[in-house]
């Protein structure tokens, strides 16, 4: 799941995050690891400007110091960042970062890149806001070789070039996955091209399977062997009745309906889901998040129905 808080965006943030604490954020992070949720994700903005901030508002916590921060508090939930631009930063940069964090959560990091979108923050940091597609393709290929298991990496780019320059330590993990998110063309193609998964971004039922079979068709045609895990963000959800208005296309209802209607995502060929709950505070959701790892997540591996 995506964590509240972190990101409060007009458009899905409830009102009770605007109050929210630390530590709200860090019970939410426990509860995750808890019910046997894979992975918490958090969002990657550096500043947002006054002609977006009705729409996405300032609240935009720094995915690197808030999964550091959660890492220390929990066990096995895996660290994803969703997404990190990282064409705003130097891939050394990105690589010092994550490779830190992934030694010191004992390898639980999943690195989630995307291009961006808003121009002003890349004029604000000197980046290339035109090129943003290029670069992120060398960046992510400048990524493979800094958070190898080298302690001196090497690359030569057309725009980033780095050897002699050493790194420690290492991520714990032989190979910190990549994440390429987006559902642009170029974005599918990044994915199939470059990725170890591909995480969508609002993609509805009925145009996952096209794309899917896009990612898929890409990746065999680039003579990339090795699999991709496939995303897909699921509508809003409550488990069980809610008793309030929790908008037309949340999923509610018992748990054996909210699981077969997940289910539907198995079968168009999506490994991974990521969900948000409706709550009207931080005790209704980690209520609904506990009630999704009991009584939902059993029903998820169902086969057989």
């Amino acid at each position: 799941m995506q964590l509240p808080i972190q990101s409060q965006s007009a458009l899905y943030a409830e009102p009770w995050e605007a109050s929210a604490t630390p530590a709200d954020l860090a019970r939410i992070a426990r509860a995750a690891d808890r019910s046997g949720f894979a992975y918490i994700a958090s969002c990657d903005h550096i500043a947002i400007p006054r002609r977006l901030a009705e729409g996405m508002r300032t609240v935009w916590y720094d995915p690197v110091a808030t999964l550091s921060y959660l890492a220390g508090i929990t066990e096995r939930v895996l660290l994803l960042s969703h997404v990190a631009v990282v064409g705003l930063r130097h891939p050394l940069i990105t690589a010092k970062q994550y490779a830190t964090l992934d030694h010191l959560s004992g390898g639980r990091v999943i690195l989630g890149v995307g291009a961006g979108h808003v121009r002003e923050e890349f004029e604000a940091v000197g980046a290339d806001f035109d090129e943003r597609g290029p670069v992120l393709d060398e960046t992510i290929d400048a990524l493979r070789a800094a958070l190898g298991p080298e302690e001196y990496p090497e690359f030569a780019g057309e725009r980033f070039s780095f050897g002699g320059l050493g790194q420690l330590p290492r991520p714990a993990q032989e190979r910190v996955p990549v994440w390429v998110g987006g559902s642009s063309p170029a974005a599918v193609r990044r994915a199939a091209v470059r990725g170890d998964g591909w995480l969508p971004q609002g993609d509805p039922r009925d145009r996952l399977p096209a794309q899917i079979a896009r990612v898929r068709a890409l990746r065999v045609e680039a003579g990339v062997e090795e699999p991709i895990v496939i995303g897909a963000i699921a509508e809003p959800l409550y488990v069980g009745e809610p008793g309030w208005a929790v908008g037309r296309r949340t999923l509610a209802g018992k748990p054996e309906e909210l699981a077969a209607s997940l289910r539907e995502y198995a079968a168009m060929g999506v490994h991974q889901i990521q969900v948000r709950f409706r709550s009207r505070s931080v005790a209704e959701l980690t209520d609904q998040m506990a009630a999704f790892g009991a009584d939902v997540a059993p029903h998820l591996d169902r086969s057989d129905q």
